[in-house]
């Protein structure tokens, strides 16, 4: 029997294992897929650390992007993926029966249940990102379009519907941020850069992306992006570039985009942004503790916070639709990634945690 190899977490800062399991015919409703490339998150930083609680032992990872290698052929009659497509795994698996579910707000489902959640040791084992094989539900999977190189899709696979579903809550929320004049966007991992690609692409003439440390890669990338300037706290400081924000803008920020995870990132995103300003907060996805704010600027400046975390499969087909529209960046969005193998996973998590890669994955 054939067996492919995965790398199992068996506790908080443990190192992972690398385990080899038997494969197996995928159950009806299911496909097998091999490894093309797997993104490496800062969530699956955050569970490896404890902040967001995980029974073990687990197969993390959630952004994998491989060929489909087996489904029924009655599976791929009513889905339309055949064996040797290429398919993004969206890893939300929503209920479809709870309130929120049925007002299509999927993504928002109060029993959500992930694809990643299953005991490796338990068949057919290859649960989540990291492994050489992956088994999920058809109705997981997004068929990337023939003209997009499948590795390249990975490296937003996750950042770029994120972000997107974000948008997308302050487009329902009637934020027009088409419409903004200077938008910040806090943080320069791939949510934020993403972020900012996709500002640009709406044309907003002012995008100031910001790091907390000085990281001239990053910062680079995002000026290649879109960004009209670039600055970092520890060498700029907090009181400069509130100036620049208000010298650039008269008014403060139209917008301003969470990306960082730091809680600190918060109050200091509030003052950034101008009366009625929308803030976007998709960045604060792991228990990092607290910080205090200064509540009377929501009510004195009258301003608008939208959350937004897990996305939906809509969200994912838009991020593909968008590469497809914009050739021009996915030369630059492939440069990102740097390659891992799965028995190096543990270096891939070292690497992605201390920031050295614009973007980690794991490939066969």
């Amino acid at each position: 029997m054939k067996t492919a190899k995965i790398a199992v977490m068996t506790g908080v800062n443990t190192p992972f294992e690398v385990r080899e399991y038997p494969l197996t015919e995928p159950a009806p409703g299911m496909a097998q897929l091999q490894l093309v490339a797997s993104g490496v998150c800062g969530t699956d930083v955050h569970i490896h650390r404890g902040k967001i609680p995980m029974s073990m032992p687990a197969a993390i990872g959630h952004e994998f992007v491989g060929q489909v290698t087996a489904l029924s052929d009655k599976d791929s009659a009513e889905s339309g993926i055949r064996v040797g497509d290429y398919a993004v795994v969206d890893i939300a698996c929503p209920c479809g029966h709870c309130p929120l579910c049925r007002s299509g707000d999927d993504a928002n489902c109060l029993q959500m249940a992930t694809t990643n959640s299953g005991n490796p040791d338990v068949p057919p084992h290859f649960y989540g990102g990291f492994g050489e094989y992956n088994y999920s539900p058809v109705k997981n999977l997004i068929k990337i379009p023939d003209g997009l190189d499948p590795r390249m899709a990975c490296v937003y696979a996750c950042a770029g519907p994120t972000a997107l579903h974000a948008f997308r809550l302050a487009h329902e929320a009637d934020c027009q941020v088409e419409k903004a004049d200077t938008a910040v966007v806090q943080g320069l991992g791939p949510v934020g850069s993403f972020a900012v690609l996709y500002l640009r692409s709406l044309g907003i003439p002012n995008i100031i992306a910001l790091t907390g440390q000085k990281q001239p890669d990053r910062q680079e990338l995002a000026l290649r992006l879109g960004a009209t300037e670039v600055y970092d706290l520890q060498t700029d400081g907090e009181e400069k570039i509130l100036q620049r924000i208000k010298e650039v803008s008269g008014i403060g920020a139209d917008l301003v985009f969470e990306a960082s995870g730091n809680p600190g990132a918060i109050p200091q995103g509030m003052a950034m942004l101008r009366n009625r300003g929308t803030y976007l907060v998709p960045g604060q996805y792991s228990n990092s503790g607290t910080v205090p704010i200064a509540p009377q600027l929501i009510t004195f400046n009258a301003l608008r916070i939208i959350g937004s975390s897990q996305y939906s499969v809509s969200d994912v087909e838009h991020y593909l639709q968008f590469l497809l529209d914009h050739p021009e960046v996915q030369e630059t969005i492939g440069e990102m990634a740097v390659s891992y193998h799965v028995e190096e996973i543990n270096q891939a998590i070292e690497d992605a945690a201390a920031g050295h890669n614009k973007k980690t994955i794991i490939v066969l």
